[in-house]
């Protein structure tokens, strides 16, 4: 499904949307971005683990996994301009994934607890099957120290929300109560690197300046 134009938005077609995510629908569609939804369907571990085995920093690897879901849905719209987004979490040299269930997401958080991590959120622009553009984002959030009680009440708060999420939580709901502090643009933490994006769109000339 596809949205009307926009008003600031030039270009005739909306933006596809390589991925499921209602968080990245809503922020560009907030920000007056028409986009047509069509999620990427990859094997993502399969694509992140020889990079990780090679070390490749956490940024690299997002950014390679948005390129993958650019390229592969731009190639089922042709001539369309296609954006794939995705987001790493890492604590040091450890990386995190989305957790498989609630039990996964106590493991998790338990691990984050009392410690800074990273989001690393990418964004590639591809057209026919080549990406042309990308952009990628940091923020860095440091969970607080917090009791094993309250992780089970907030797990049974938040429910099966914590498993749609790499980092076991949504900062925008009951997730906020696990921070100590956070550094960094909301919009990267949520899943897309929104201000250096709209940039690259201004000067491709599909927003007005």
């Amino acid at each position: 499904m596809s949205d009307l134009a926009h008003p600031l938005w030039i270009e005739p077609w909306p933006l596809v949307l390589a991925s499921g995510s209602a968080s990245r629908a809503e922020m560009l569609r907030n920000a007056g971005i028409p986009i047509e939804v069509s999620p990427a369907d990859l094997d993502e571990r399969t694509i992140e683990a020889p990079l990780i085995e090679a070390k490749a920093s956490p940024g690299d690897v997002a950014l390679a996994l948005a390129m993958a879901k650019a390229e592969a849905i731009s190639l089922r719209f042709p001539n369309r301009l296609v954006l794939g987004a995705d987001q790493v979490l890492a604590a040091g040299h450890e990386y995190f994934v989305k957790p498989s269930g609630l039990a996964a997401a106590r493991t998790q958080l338990l691990r984050l607890r009392d410690r800074e991590h990273g989001l690393f959120s990418a964004g590639a622009l591809a057209v026919n099957g080549r990406t042309e553009e990308t952009v990628v984002s940091e923020a860095r959030l440091t969970m607080r120290p917090f009791s094993e009680e309250f992780l089970d009440r907030y797990l049974a708060v938040a429910g099966n929300k914590v498993t749609t999420t790499v980092g076991g939580y949504m900062l925008e709901q009951e997730g906020i109560h696990l921070f100590d502090s956070i550094k960094g643009d909301f919009h990267v933490i949520l899943g897309l690197p929104l201000l250096p994006l709209l940039a690259v769109l201004r000067r491709r000339g599909l927003l007005l300046e």
